[in-house]
């Protein structure tokens, strides 16, 4: 028995080298602890298995991860998980002014005719935070560019602010209606600005996609729905060499 044992390998020796041939390092290292659970009944065999590869599957996607963003080259690594939340602006008891650009620019435009700009322009500087959203969905009513200058000219290196747009900056003087007004914009916006581009589907259409016009589909980065071939109509063709546009 003891010649026979020595030839034929042990089961877990067997069970090793199989895992080696998998290339399944973790499940290796912890065989041996798994196997004695097992024997002191902490776990049943099927709990051993699901353990086992468990832990292989979670090793693969730490370095699935790992590699992404080396890949990446991502200098500092930040995820929501290690955010702080306590150190918002509004809970933390910063002031904050939050308008889409287009009600921003009524309310500038409304205040030069009633000869209050000035007034209103400081109302705006007062906030910590002013958030312009929507830049470049709704055209600017004529001379909005320049009233929006003073306003940001007015808290350049005095008031932080934040701007989303879904238009390049090379299209901001289209936006504005002023290729000059643009310029100046974007000369104190982006002084010690940090840009974040946002690329990918429209998360609100993901479900709709094959309902959006293809060139407005192509425009937000919507991917086109899956095309099924329609059945093979079966019989004799049309005549006259026509095509036939029936899906059945």
């Amino acid at each position: 028995m003891n010649a026979r044992a020595e030839i034929v390998p042990s089961l877990v020796d067997r069970i090793k080298k199989t895992l080696v041939g998998l290339k399944m390092p973790r499940a290796i290292e912890i065989l041996d602890v798994t196997l004695r659970r097992i024997e002191q009944g902490e776990m049943t065999a099927i709990e051993a298995i699901d353990a086992l590869l468990a832990e292989e599957l979670m090793l693969r996607e730490s370095r699935r991860i790992k590699t992404a963003l080396v890949m990446a080259r991502l200098s500092t690594i930040k995820t929501l998980a290690s955010f702080d939340f306590s150190f918002q602006a509004v809970r933390a008891g910063r002031s904050v002014y939050f308008s889409p650009l287009t009600d921003l620019v009524s309310a500038l435009a409304k205040a030069e005719r009633e000869g209050t700009l000035r007034e209103k322009i400081r109302f705006f500087c007062r906030f910590a935070l002013l958030i312009v959203d929507e830049i470049g969905y709704l055209p600017v009513i004529p001379g909005g560019g320049n009233l929006f200058f003073q306003l940001v000219n007015a808290r350049y290196e005095r008031g932080a602010m934040i701007l989303t747009s879904n238009r390049g900056f090379a299209e901001w003087g289209e936006v504005f209606g002023d290729p000059v007004v643009a310029t100046a914009l974007l000369d104190r916006l982006l002084h010690h600005a940090v840009v974040i581009q946002i690329e990918g589907s429209s998360y609100r259409l993901r479900t709709h996609a094959d309902l959006v016009p293809e060139h407005i589909r192509s425009n937000a980065l919507i991917p086109p729905p899956a095309l099924t071939q329609p059945p093979k109509r079966r019989g004799r063709p049309p005549k006259n060499g026509a095509t036939d546009h029936s899906t059945g």
